[in-house]
């Protein structure tokens, strides 16, 4: 059976001690080897194994004091973006921060520290200095336990290989626990490294937006940094989400993603036809859709649709004279005569004997299945209609509504409106970088529209550039993915990596994913499509299991001391015993408490396909001198 060795730093450091009585002693023998009448050549002989026997006990005492000395922890540590650019030369690697890799030892120390208070090793502060230990040791004042990261005393720059973290990355953290920071150093590097990048930030993060501002002045050109606000669309860029399409079918989908779920399924499905048949309609017609003309056609009616196409259609099937058809003389004179029921006011008399001649005229092999769904809405019942349509309307008019519809469906024969209008296809043709700010505080329903409208649209993108083989780097990056989560999102997370998209997302607890998809099975079953886990400070029990989950566990030793004794009636009879026995038990690898004791910044973290790494992220000065452009090339 393999065993490892057990070890027990937690304690005084009794090396020391030793190592001065083997000092004293090997003085001694040097000192008679001079003086006294032992032989000189013996007498050095034993100083020197006694200096060799001190120089190995103050080893193992230094040894000890430095890992008690390390349970002052590391406090947070700021970096310029030219001390960044030194840590990511190379474009292959992701820099994780500085840290260790977390193993069966670590753990251990970490369970053992669980049995006592960590204060009463703390070792001197004059102690902590004299080993270089003291200046970077965390502050009282910081949040967290300093001995977490203190159960190793020597870390190093972290890094990974990139093409490790195709398979999507989840960061996930409670409030002001960093998520922020790290997110701004997987952003910066991405940046750095000339990827497509998106980042969608639900909460509009000053910071956050400074650092990726401040990363396209450093790596980038000026014009790559694009912005989109909805409370300031004046600075910002108009976005087209129904612009890059295969078939007019994808539009109708993209819709029905950012659609309230029902329970039976009837009202989405319907509301997808809605949709789709406005769509078909449009691109008949030659007309490029949008947010805009999809809620007027099917909030005021498909008539004008509907009308147009039978126009267009006659055209063809009947040539230029089509009106002086006497059947379709007949029809008209009669529909303005207002003998023909009219299913709405929107219907116009051209438009009732134009279906009317359709109906009854049209050879069925001659009719064609676009106008077969115009008209079987232009007959639908009125109220009806706009009962099945009632949780797509709301939806629609929210992201049609004031200067958001002028944004998100923008006009390009607008010439009093300057911003530049963009869509997912021309950001990467670009190698733009585009943050959006989804200002969910104020308005969370817009915000999560917006959101899952954007995901819905990239995901359609990345089965474009799967199906024509391109292929340009994209990271996307969502934070507080639980505001914006939808099926598009998670296929992008489970195919993602076929089309190039690197995805990272963030998020605080797994409540909050449930919540959003309906059911904990749901948010489980979600992220399991990512493969890389960051966890900082987690509150939140389910959250923690899951975390805990995801690292597994290993096998912890415990040392179980038996000790009696007794006395017998007779005088001077006495009996006593003492026993140790050693056992180990499979526990997890980081204990579910201890994720929520992390202080500021530092996590725990499964990458590589398991590789179980502690570290911590620096926090980037955006505020720094500007580094030459290219120098972390």
């Amino acid at each position: 059976m393999l065993v490892r060795r057990y070890e027990m730093p937690w304690r005084r450091a009794f090396e020391a001690h030793a190592g001065l009585v083997w000092l004293a002693a090997a003085l001694y023998f040097a000192v008679i080897a001079l003086t006294g009448p032992v032989p000189v050549l013996p007498a050095l002989a034993l100083a020197a194994v006694c200096l060799l026997m001190a120089c190995r006990r103050t080893a193992q005492a230094v040894r000890i004091l430095r890992l008690r000395g390390s349970l002052g922890g590391r406090r947070i540590q700021v970096l310029s973006s030219q001390e960044l650019g030194r840590l990511c030369t190379d474009p292959a690697q992701v820099f994780l921060g500085f840290g260790f890799e977390w193993r069966p030892v670590h753990a251990q120390r970490l369970y053992e520290l669980a049995k006592v208070d960590y204060r009463e090793f703390n070792v001197p502060p004059w102690l902590q200095h004299a080993m270089g230990q003291g200046s970077a040791a965390q502050p009282d004042a910081e949040i967290g336990l300093p001995y977490i990261h203190g159960v190793e005393p020597t870390e190093h720059p972290l890094h990974r290989p990139l093409q490790n973290f195709e398979g999507g990355t989840l960061l996930v953290g409670t409030t002001q626990s960093g998520k922020g920071v790290a997110l701004a150093n997987l952003i910066t590097q991405a940046v750095c490294r000339g990827d497509v990048v998106i980042v969608i930030d639900p909460k509009n993060s000053r910071r956050l937006k400074r650092v990726v501002e401040r990363a396209c002045e450093d790596y980038r050109e000026a014009d790559t940094f694009m912005e989109f606000h909805p409370a300031f669309p004046e600075r910002g860029v108009r976005l087209d989400f129904t612009f890059n399409w295969q078939k007019p079918t994808e539009i109708a989908s993209r819709i029905q993603s950012i659609m309230p779920p029902d329970t039976a399924g009837a009202f989405t499905a319907f509301g997808w036809d809605a949709v789709n048949v406005v769509v078909q309609g449009l691109v008949e017609l030659e007309e490029r859709p949008n947010l805009i003309k999809l809620t007027k056609y099917i909030e005021g009616g498909i008539e004008p649709v509907l009308e147009a196409s039978l126009r267009r259609f006659y055209e063809q099937l009947l040539g230029h004279g089509w009106r002086d058809q006497p059947e379709m003389r007949k029809l008209l004179h009669d529909a303005h005569r207002g003998n023909m029921r009219r299913p709405s006011e929107a219907a116009s008399a051209d438009l009732m004997g134009f279906v009317a001649y359709y109906e009854h005229h049209v050879a069925q092999n001659q009719r064609s299945k676009v106008l077969d769904a115009q008209v079987r809405t232009f007959r639908h019942n009125r109220e009806h209609y706009q009962k099945i349509t009632a949780n797509l309307l709301p939806i629609l008019s929210m992201l049609t509504s004031g200067d958001l519809g002028r944004s998100l469906s923008p006009d390009p024969f607008d010439a009093d409106d300057p911003r530049p209008i963009m869509n997912f296809e021309k950001i990467e043709r670009g190698g733009h970088v585009l943050y959006m700010c989804l200002d969910s505080l104020p308005d969370p329903s817009v915000a999560s529209a917006i959101g899952a409208l954007a995901l819905a649209d990239q995901a359609a993108r990345a089965g474009m550039r799967y199906n024509l083989g391109t292929y340009r780097r994209i990271s996307l990056f969502v934070d507080e993915v639980s505001n914006v989560i939808n099926q598009p999102l998670i296929e992008i997370l489970n195919k993602g990596a076929e089309g190039g998209i690197f995805a990272t997302c963030a998020m605080q607890t797994l409540a909050d994913l449930a919540r959003r998809l309906g059911s904990e099975d749901a948010a489980r079953m979600a992220l399991g499509n990512l493969n890389n886990l960051i966890a900082l400070r987690t509150k939140d029990r389910p959250t923690q299991d899951f975390v805990v989950e995801t690292f597994g566990k290993t096998a912890i030793h415990t040392v179980r001391v038996g000790l009696s004794h007794g006395a017998d009636t007779h005088i001077g009879d006495f009996s006593s015993s003492y026993s140790t026995q050693l056992t180990e038990s499979f526990e997890e690898v980081v204990p579910a408490d201890i994720l929520g004791k992390l202080p500021n910044l530092q996590y725990f973290a499964s990458v590589s396909g398991g590789r179980i790494i502690k570290g911590r992220f620096p926090i980037i000065n955006s505020d720094a001198d500007v580094q030459p452009r290219g120098a972390a090339a």
